[in-house]
């Protein structure tokens, strides 16, 4: 069985999709599949000022009230895949992303 999640802390969907599916296993375990993100501010659903760095900051901040939602954080996050639009960017994001995870570090993809 799988339930929408929708939080006030991230940005709406903009499109035909939910913030989160929280899907309930057999023995009453959950996963839950995420959007992605973008830095999108919810109070303005605008683009936050600056470049990766604030960029990234947005998103997880938005990645982590989606979780927030569904009760976890990103520490329980266990794969993540990073789109850049240039490479150039990725110390500039890998560099927020380190922080944000801190030691309980998922797998990634980055492109």
């Amino acid at each position: 069985m799988k339930t929408p999640l929708n939080v006030p802390g991230a940005p709406k969907a903009i499109g035909p999709y939910s913030q989160a599916q929280v899907v309930r296993l057999h023995g009453g375990n959950r996963m839950v599949f995420t959007s992605g993100q973008i830095g999108l501010d919810p109070a303005s659903g605008e683009m936050v000022a600056g470049g990766v760095g604030e960029q990234t900051t947005r998103v997880l901040a938005n990645l982590g009230a989606v979780l927030e939602g569904a009760g976890l954080t990103l520490g329980d996050v266990v794969k993540t895949t990073v789109y850049l639009a240039d490479m150039q960017d990725f110390a500039a994001m890998n560099e927020v992303y380190a922080r944000a995870f801190g030691d309980s570090l998922p797998a990634r993809t980055t492109i």
